[in-house]
């Protein structure tokens, strides 16, 4: 799966933007996928998920902020940020997280990360 992450830029505080993830393939059958984080000299932090069965999960630091949602075209993921944050300021990284039939995992396969940057 090749996974295209697009639609960072620079807001101010309180701004909103909306991330997308375009998958190589349709999506419907990737049993989870999500978006990171990653702030410079850290590690990549884990921001949403979606499985493919409409469940989501938030960072407490975004939930109520963020939601993560799939639409049109069906390979797309999509991540929208409302009431943004300086502290938000980071890459964002989509990804796509294979599970076996029997539960085993799979590769992940990561997207090519966008800037979101949040002006006080």
């Amino acid at each position: 799966v090749q996974l295209q992450a697009s639609g960072g830029g620079w807001v101010q505080a309180g701004g909103s933007l909306r991330l997308s993830c375009a998958a190589s393939r349709s999506i419907s059958s990737i049993e989870t996928m999500g978006w990171y984080r990653q702030y410079p000299g850290e590690e990549r932090e884990p921001v949403a998920t979606r499985t493919n069965g409409g469940s989501t999960d938030y960072a407490d630091s975004v939930k109520g902020r963020f939601t993560i949602s799939t639409g049109n075209p069906e390979n797309t993921l999509y991540l929208q940020l409302n009431s943004l944050k300086p502290e938000d300021t980071a890459v964002y990284y989509c990804y796509a997280q294979i599970t076996y039939h029997d539960g085993r995992y799979g590769s992940r396969y990561w997207g090519q990360g966008t800037q979101v940057t949040v002006s006080s």
